[in-house]
């Protein structure tokens, strides 16, 4: 009787082993939406996913077709290429009817560029040419937001500095006309589309990269924080593509869902290599990011 019974517990093993591996072999892709496909950081993110077809299905968006063919010639298939501009509400919404995703990562951003025009000290003026931060950060990212379907998971990266109104970057752009400004302020425009997230329901991650390297990335180890905290590193910097794996290890790992935070990384050759996304968070004993501090628009 033992040895029947042994026999059969083998047996229940074995099938259940066949189980999950048919189950892990046939199990359906993630398809993932990557907004600012065009962009540095959008397109790692993009190229990692397309690398990872058993696990993700990635379709980027770029606002303009100069920007799909660019990726074309890259090598990248038409069909994992969409040409929707974010800042058209109803055109984010159409397609996401139209063609349901698990998750949405926003990587798009406005650009500040230099005008031509100098200041009385002999400084460039900075404009946003294709588009500004209310119109890409804020109103753009709502039209993302409020596209996505109810279980849709939303991974964006956005930036420090928020905590801060008075950072340098907010003044890019702005001018003041009768004592009201007018233009600019990015990170608070940003700071508002995270709250709306936040208050959306929707699960979430919000990912603030400190200074953005044009570096190779999984070469250094990187450190999480909260709120601008220079702890754990006196670096302000991380690879971008560094960035990019964090939000793909978002897309991986449960615990990053409904998670705001900041990245940075050390130095090269400072500190242990980051490999375990799965505790990266771990460091932050569950606080998030605190939006009451710095200004929202």
């Amino acid at each position: 009787q033992t040895m029947h019974i042994t026999k059969s517990w083998a047996l229940s093993l074995a099938a259940l082993s066949l189980t999950a591996t048919h189950a892990l072999s046939t199990s359906t892709p993630k398809k993932v939406v990557v907004t600012g496909a065009g962009g540095q950081t959008g397109q790692a993110l993009f190229r990692k996913l397309l690398t990872y077809p058993d696990e993700f299905t990635p379709i980027g968006f770029v606002r303009t077709p100069e920007s799909k063919q660019s990726l074309l010639d890259s090598g990248i298939p038409s069909g994992s290429i969409a040409v929707v501009d974010v800042t058209d509400g109803p055109a984010v919404k159409a397609f996401l009817t139209s063609s349901p995703v698990d998750a949405f990562c926003i990587c798009t951003s406005g650009k500040p560029a230099p005008t031509g025009v100098m200041t009385e000290e002999g400084k460039p003026v900075f404009g946003y040419p294709n588009g500004s931060p209310e119109e890409v950060d804020w109103i753009g990212q709502r039209n993302q937001i409020n596209a996505c379907g109810v279980d849709t998971h939303v991974v964006v990266c956005s930036s420090m500095g928020g905590t801060d109104p008075s950072n340098m970057l907010n003044k890019l752009g702005r001018t003041e006309v009768d004592g009201k400004e007018i233009g600019g302020n990015i990170l608070k425009w940003k700071r508002k589309a995270e709250k709306y997230l936040i208050d959306s329901g929707l699960p979430y991650t919000i990912v603030h990269p400190g200074g953005l390297l044009n570096e190779p990335g999984g070469e250094r180890e990187l450190v999480v924080g909260v709120d601008d905290s220079q702890e754990g590193t006196t670096s302000r910097l991380v690879p971008r593509e560094d960035v990019a794996e964090v939000m793909l290890q978002a897309l991986r790992n449960e615990g990053y869902r409904n998670r705001s935070f900041d990245l940075r990384a050390k130095d090269k050759g400072d500190g242990v290599v980051t490999t375990d996304f799965a505790g990266l968070l771990g460091t932050l004993e569950g606080k998030n990011c605190d939006y009451s501090l710095g200004e929202i628009m």
